[in-house]
């Protein structure tokens, strides 16, 4: 009950985000519109309309997870580079949602100071279900750079589309493509440090740290973006 009352609520506010933002008229005006219980809707969504914004965000997670397998179950033909993957994850992410402005008065509400930690955090939950989809197995300090990293594309794509008015957002896509080229580079790079001997052995040490970082054993039930393993 308390689901579909909260789907309800979400709803309804947005048939009001465009005018009003991520505010607490907004907040009001859904729980009038869903016919909702005000100490209910409170009870669900303490912060008001900001946790309306946090919900808004995770259902169109949800929606990419949906959409992405749908999209493995119809695939035919050659599987998918890596790359490509990556790349029709953030666009699936961005293509499901069909509210624009409610992402974009979300973007405004999240940049403020105090709310901006909800959406750093909010984009590395979608980096990780992103990389959790695509069968990510990293649980050393590669699974804080790849979402790093992923955070990085997908926040910059978001704000590029927010401003895109090209056909079906081409732009947007080329922009995509654009960024996805830079990490490979990057990952390139990297590689070839690695095998450098001289470099090698420059880094061993801050390797040999970075090595004792480990993934949260449980990411949905911690709050903090990781867990550290001492060096024994």
């Amino acid at each position: 009950m308390t689901d579909d009352a909260a789907e309800r609520l979400l709803d309804a506010a947005l048939n009001h985000v465009a005018f009003d933002g991520w505010s607490e008229t907004t907040f009001r005006a859904a729980v009038a519109d869903a016919g909702v219980d005000p100490v209910v809707a409170r009870g669900l969504f303490p912060r008001g309309a900001v946790d309306l914004a946090v919900a808004f965000h995770k259902r169109g997670d949800d929606a990419m997870v949906a959409a992405l397998a749908e999209k493995d179950r119809a695939q035919d033909g050659a599987p998918l580079r890596y790359r490509d993957k990556v790349t029709r994850a953030v666009r699936t992410r961005i293509e499901v949602v069909k509210d624009r402005e409610a992402v974009r008065r979300g973007t405004t509400l999240f940049a403020l100071p105090i709310y901006a930690p909800d959406g750093a955090k909010l984009i590395w939950g979608t980096s990780d279900r992103i990389w959790t989809v695509l069968g990510d197995s990293a649980r050393d300090f590669n699974w804080y750079s790849k979402r790093a990293t992923l955070s990085g594309v997908y926040s910059s794509t978001v704000l590029y589309w927010l401003g895109d008015d090209s056909l079906d957002f081409q732009a947007t896509w080329a922009f995509l493509d654009r960024r996805i080229e830079d990490v490979m580079r990057f990952e390139k790079t990297k590689a070839k440090m690695r095998d450098n001997p001289l470099l090698k052995r420059v880094f061993a040490g801050p390797e040999k740290v970075l090595g004792s970082i480990r993934a949260p054993r449980s990411v949905r039930d911690n709050d903090l973006p990781g867990g550290w393993t001492a060096p024994r």
